[in-house]
Parts: structure tokens; C-alpha cells; sequence
């Protein structure tokens, strides 16, 4: 019975913010399309620097140098609460509402550079390499940020019909709760991710820099 009620909730919030929530992927994608393209742009020089630096870092993962598993559960855990964190206190601020899609943009053009730039360098070592590293811990933290964006351009959206147009409506103490325990919930996702990246990642990217040098 519960089960049913909370896919009715959740079907019911997906309808009512279904424009948001289109808005809010696309400009992701758009990131994503925006870092890869990025990519490109650099000079042959920058290229270079850049792989050096990366190659660097291989070899230290290779050879077990990198952070111990849980300074990286704790870097990431920081890192991604942090940016829910912003996204949450952007939503509750009328003037954050811009800032909150800026972020979201620079999340997906982070993503896609970084996939860009391993596959342009590496082909199809790349893509394994960036199969293994990036996307196991961002299958849960991609949707936990394009839901949290949602319900921040969300929120924001009904305090300024609240504040200016002066439109009745819920009250905004409920919707504060609900707004403030889906962060809540959110953090326990992008601490699953944390563990994904930390404890998950390194021994997959481990075997396959092995078998590409």
C-alpha cells in the first residue's frame, strides 16, 4: 500500500514539473555537448599538458599511490554535498534561480570534457577508461543533481509568484519541509556515489590502465 502511494507521489510530481524537469535535462545535455566541444578548441600544446598531467595521474593510480579509499569517500562526499548544498540555499533565494541552471551547465560541460578529452587522446582506451571512472559514481549523481536543480528552480519559481505576484497558494511552511527533507534524502544518494567513487572506481580504472599500458 505504501509502495502505491509513493509512486502516486512521485507520478504526480513528475507531471506537475515535467517543463522543469525537460528544461533542466536539456540544459545539461547542452553542458555535456558544450564540454566535449570545448575539447576541440584546445591547442595542440594545451592538449599535450593536459595528457601529461593525466598520464601522471595513471601511473600513481597504477601504482597505488592515489588518496586511500576513504580521504576519497570523504573528498567526494564533501565535494557533491557541497554543490547540493548551494543549489538548495540558491532555491530559497529568489535571485539564486539563474545561478542554479549556470551550475547545472557547468556540471554536464565538466562531464563532457572530461569523457571529450579522454576519448579525443585515447579512442577507444578512452571511452573504456571513462566507462570505468566516471560513469559508475555519476549513474547516481547525474539524476540526484537534475532532480535537486528541479525542485530548486521549482521552489524559487513559487516564492517569486508568492513574493510579487502576490498569488494565494500553499503555504510556504509545508512546502519549505518537503523542499528541505528531498535534500535531505539527496545527500543520502550523493553519499552512495561518494562510496561508488571511492571504494568502486579505483580498482576498475586499476585493471584497465594496466591492460592499456
Amino acid at each position: 500500500m505504501k509502495k502505491k502511494m509513493y509512486q502516486n507521489v512521485a507520478a504526480t510530481h513528475f507531471r506537475e514539473h515535467s517543463s522543469i524537469y525537460l528544461f533542466v535535462i536539456v540544459l545539461f545535455f547542452m553542458g555535456v555537448i558544450f564540454g566535449a566541444i570545448v575539447v576541440n578548441s584546445l591547442s595542440f600544446t594545451q592538449k599535450e599538458d593536459l595528457f601529461y598531467y593525466l598520464s601522471q595521474f595513471f601511473g600513481q593510480v597504477s601504482a597505488e599511490e592515489v588518496a586511500t579509499s576513504n580521504d576519497l569517500f570523504k573528498q567526494s562526499l564533501l565535494h557533491n554535498a557541497k554543490y547540493i548544498g548551494l543549489i538548495w540555499l540558491l532555491g530559497i533565494s529568489i535571485i539564486g534561480l539563474p545561478v542554479i541552471l549556470v551550475m547545472l551547465f557547468i556540471k554536464g560541460m565538466v562531464v563532457g570534457f572530461t569523457v571529450g578529452f579522454l576519448v579525443n587522446q585515447m579512442a577507444w582506451d578512452g571511452f573504456l577508461l571513462s566507462f570505468v571512472s566516471i560513469l559508475p559514481q555519476n549513474l547516481v549523481i547525474i539524476p540526484v543533481f537534475i532532480i535537486a536543480a528541479t525542485l530548486a528552480v521549482a521552489f524559487s519559481l513559487k516564492m517569486i509568484k508568492k513574493q510579487f505576484m502576490k498569488r494565494m497558494g500553499d503555504p510556504m511552511l509545508p512546502l519549505f519541509g518537503r523542499y528541505a527533507a528531498s535534500f535531505a534524502i539527496a545527500l543520502v544518494f550523493i553519499a552512495a556515489a561518494a562510496g561508488v567513487e571511492a571504494f568502486i572506481s579505483p580498482p576498475l580504472m586499476k585493471s584497465v590502465i594496466q591492460s592499456i599500458q
